[in-house]
C-alpha cells in the first residue's frame, strides 16, 4: 500500500456535514435578527426603519471586528487542534476571551458616552426624526456590544471544535427572545425603536451566557478555566492578533467604506435610505449558505495547515468554494423569483417599493458571478495566515471601487442608489479575480500563524 494511500482524511464527509449543516441554520436566524427589526419597526414610520438602518450600519462596524478577532481565535484554535496540541488550543481560548472583552467593553463606552457625535460625523445632518430614532437605537445598541463579542467568541470557539450545533441553539434562542421582544415591546408597550433595541440588548446577554456556560464543560477538546484568575500569554495573543489584526482592519475598512457610502446614500432622502435598507435585508438572504461554508471553510483549512496537509487544504478549500458557488445560484433564483412579496412584507409607499425590486433583481444578476470567490475564498487564505493579503486586497479595492466609483457613477452620472449598487459589484468582480489568482499560487500556504 502506497503512503499516499495511508493518509487519514482531516475532515470526513459526515464531519464535514455535522459542521456546515449547523450554520447554515445559524446563519438563517442571525439573519432574521435584522429583518425582524426593521420589518416590526416599519409599522412605526419611515424614519425609524431609516434610523435603524443607519445605526445598523454602524453596528455591523463594530460587530464584524469582534467576529474579525474571534476568527483569529479560531484559526489559533484549529491549528492547535490540528497539531492535537490541547493544551495549547485551551489556552488560546481564553485568550482570545480576554482580547474580545477588552476591546468590545472600551468600544461600548466610547459609543455610549459620543452617541450624538458620532452619528453626525458618520450620517451628517439627515432629518431630525431620522436623527433621534437612531440616536436612541445607538445608545441601546452599544449596550450590547460586549455581550455580542463574547458571544461570538465562544461560537467560533466551538466552531474550532468541529461542533456548530451550539452556536445553533444559542442562535434560536436568541431570535426566539429578539422576536419575542419586539412583538411585546413595540406592539404592547408603544416603544418602538427603544423597544426593538431593547429587545436585541436580551436576546445577546442570554447568547452570551449560555455559550460561556457551555465553554466550561471538560468534555469540550477546548474548554474555559480559571478565566477570572486573569494571564496574559504573550505569544498567544500576538498569534490570534497577527490573524484577528488584519482581518479586523480589513472588516472596518470594508464597514466604514459602506458607512461612507451608507452617508452618500442618505443625502438622496429618506425613500433612498428605506430602500437601501430594505434591499440590504433581503439580500443579506442570498448568500446564508456559503457564509455558512465559508465560516466551516475557517476550521476545516486551519485544522488541515495545523496538521501540515497543505494538499487536503487546497482541496477542502476548492470543494467547499464549489459547493458554496451551487448554494449561491441557487438562493439567488429564488429571491428573482419571490421579489415582489418579500419587499411588499415592508408596507413601504410605491416609490420606495418600486425602487426596491429594481435594485434587488440587479443585485441577484450580479451576485451569482461574483459574491462567493469574493467572501467565501479569503475565509481559506486567511485560516492558512495570509491574512495581511485579503486585508490589503480588499481596502484598495473598497477605496477606489466601491467608495470611489459610489460617488462617480451616483452624482457624476446621475444615477443616483442605483449607481451606489453598481460602484459595489465592480468591487466584488475585482476581488473575485484576485482571489482567484492567490488560490491558484502556493505563497498562501507558506505562512505560519503558530510556533
Amino acid at each position: 500500500m502506497s503512503e499516499k494511500t495511508l493518509v487519514r482524511p482531516v475532515f470526513t464527509g459526515q464531519e464535514l456535514r455535522k459542521l456546515i449543516l449547523p450554520l447554515v441554520l445559524e446563519q438563517f436566524l442571525a439573519v432574521t435578527v435584522g429583518m425582524a427589526d426593521t420589518m416590526m419597526v416599519s409599522t412605526v414610520g419611515e424614519a425609524a426603519v431609516s434610523g435603524i438602518s443607519l445605526v445598523d450600519q454602524a453596528n455591523l462596524l463594530l460587530i464584524q471586528v469582534f467576529a474579525a478577532m474571534a476568527t483569529g481565535g479560531a484559526v489559533v484554535a484549529s491549528q492547535y487542534l490540528g497539531r492535537r496540541d490541547r493544551d495549547g488550543a485551551r489556552d488560546s481560548a481564553r485568550q482570545l476571551v480576554y482580547v474580545v472583552l477588552a476591546l468590545s467593553v472600551t468600544l461600548a463606552v466610547v459609543c455610549v458616552v459620543f452617541n450624538r457625535h458620532l452619528l453626525r460625523l458618520m450620517f451628517g445632518q439627515v432629518e431630525p426624526d431620522v436623527m433621534q430614532a437612531a440616536e436612541t437605537y445607538f445608545w441601546l445598541s452599544a449596550l450590547s456590544y460586549p455581550f455580542i463579542a463574547v458571544y461570538n467568541a465562544g461560537a467560533a470557539l466551538f466552531r474550532s471544535m468541529g461542533n456548530s450545533k451550539v452556536s445553533l441553539l444559542a442562535s434560536f434562542i436568541m431570535n426566539v427572545i429578539n422576536i419575542g421582544g419586539n412583538a411585546l415591546l413595540i406592539y404592547g408597550f408603544q416603544m418602538g425603536v427603544a423597544g426593538a433595541a431593547t429587545a436585541s440588548l436580551f436576546s445577546r446577554m442570554t447568547a452570551c451566557f449560555m455559550v460561556l456556560y457551555l465553554l466550561r464543560s471538560r468534555q469540550n477538546p477546548i474548554y474555559l478555566e480559571q478565566v477570572l484568575h486573569l494571564h496574559l500569554d504573550g505569544g498567544k495573543i500576538r498569534s490570534i492578533l497577527k490573524v484577528g489584526i488584519p482581518n479586523g482592519i480589513e472588516n472596518g475598512m470594508f464597514q466604514i467604506g459602506k458607512l461612507l457610502v451608507a452617508g452618500l446614500v442618505a443625502s438622496f432622502g429618506t425613500a433612498s435610505i428605506a430602500a437601501n435598507a430594505i434591499c440590504n435585508n433581503i439580500g443579506s438572504l442570498v448568500s446564508i449558505p456559503a457564509a455558512a461554508i465559508g465560516l466551516g471553510m475557517v476550521t476545516v483549512v486551519g485544522r488541515c495547515m495545523g496538521a501540515d496537509e497543505k494538499k487536503q487544504a487546497r482541496t477542502y478549500t476548492r470543494n467547499l468554494l464549489l459547493i458554496a458557488w451551487a448554494t449561491i445560484v441557487v438562493m439567488n433564483g429564488l429571491i428573482l423569483v419571490l421579489a415582489k412579496p418579500l419587499v411588499g412584507f415592508y408596507a413601504m409607499p410605491a416609490s420606495t417599493t418600486d425602487l426596491s425590486l429594481e435594485i434587488l433583481r440587479e443585485f441577484c444578476l450580479w451576485s451569482i458571478f461574483s459574491w462567493t470567490p469574493s467572501f467565501v475564498l479569503p475565509n481559506a487564505l486567511r485560516a492558512a495566515g495570509d491574512a495581511k493579503f485579503t486585508m490589503c486586497v480588499s481596502m484598495v479595492s473598497m477605496w477606489i471601487f466601491r467608495i470611489g466609483m459610489s460617488y462617480v457613477l451616483a452624482y457624476a452620472l446621475d444615477m443616483g442608489l442605483r449607481g451606489v449598487w453598481l460602484a459595489m459589484y465592480i468591487d466584488w468582480c475585482v476581488r473575485a479575480v484576485i482571489f482567484l489568482w492567490r488560490a491558484k499560487g502556493d505563497r498562501w500556504q507558506q505562512k505560519k500563524v503558530i510556533e
